[in-house]
């Protein structure tokens, strides 16, 4: 019988965290040391957002290395985990009336690999990622994820990776040493985390209702639409944590939400 696998949400933020020795990436290596090992891997990253539903179904996905002007040395890694068709048709299953499409054009982006690369260092799980289909609304994800729920039991972690904070035109890009977070980055990061664990996604899901913070956290909806699978991943008798909060650049929170 499988163990249940949790539910996790991952601010991935700068690509260089793949490579650098950060206060982020120490937290995602002691993450992988305490979780239980799935059979698979379903991640829902931020940076395939497209006008359809999709899932990788290729038997070796290729490495995606989705950004410019980054030293050859992002450029040089790679995370060659194997792919998992089956794991496709049982979502195109889960998914039914809505249809999948199966795509073999992908691959893994940064979105996925940066933070695979230290949870699960050896590359040996199967991945699968699912796009966020852009023409949806942020209820449709939502629901996704309630529909994507049952794989939590078949041996399956669901990993969302993106940020809840991710506001790139006030980021601090010429910085030379940590910057201060800016005080509405840290108001939405704590209120995301207020209704999370108060269990109010109703509000979370109707993020644009919480006034001029959401408007400037989430700027454009695609880093902030992966949490919304975990969340509807979840249900209310799990335990909640946020092994990693904090805001980088001023303007990227790097928050992690762990529900199992």
């Amino acid at each position: 019988m499988n163990q249940r696998m949790p539910a996790i949400f991952i601010g991935h933020g700068n690509p260089m965290n793949a490579i650098q020795d950060t206060v982020w990436s120490r937290a995602w290596i002691e993450l992988g040391k305490r979780l239980p090992r799935p059979r698979a891997i379903l991640s829902i990253s931020a940076h395939w957002y497209v006008p359809k539903t999709a899932a990788t179904a290729m038997t070796m996905p290729r490495t995606l290395h989705d950004f410019s002007g980054f030293p050859q040395a992002l450029f040089d890694i790679t995370y060659p985990a194997p792919g998992d068709p089956a794991l496709v048709e049982r979502l195109q299953t889960l998914l039914v009336p809505d249809s999948l499409h199966a795509d073999l054009a992908w691959g893994l982006d940064h979105g996925t690999w940066s933070v695979l690369h230290h949870i699960f260092p050896d590359a040996d799980i199967p991945v699968v990622q699912l796009s966020i289909n852009q023409t949806k609304s942020p209820t449709f994800h939502y629901e996704l994820g309630q529909r994507l729920s049952p794989l939590r039991e078949e041996g399956i972690l669901l990993l969302g990776s993106g940020n809840v904070v991710h506001n790139l035109q006030t980021y601090a890009w010429q910085a030379t040493a940590p910057v201060s977070p800016l005080d509405w980055a840290t108001r939405f990061e704590t209120t995301v985390c207020e209704l999370i664990s108060s269990g109010d996604y109703t509000q979370l899901v109707n993020y644009s209702s919480l006034g001029q913070d959401a408007k400037l956290a989430v700027p454009t909806p695609e880093h902030y639409l992966p949490l919304l699978y975990i969340l509807g991943a979840s249900n209310m008798n799990e335990a909640i944590k946020f092994p990693i909060k904090g805001i980088t650049g001023g303007s990227i929170s790097m928050l992690a939400v762990e529900i199992n």
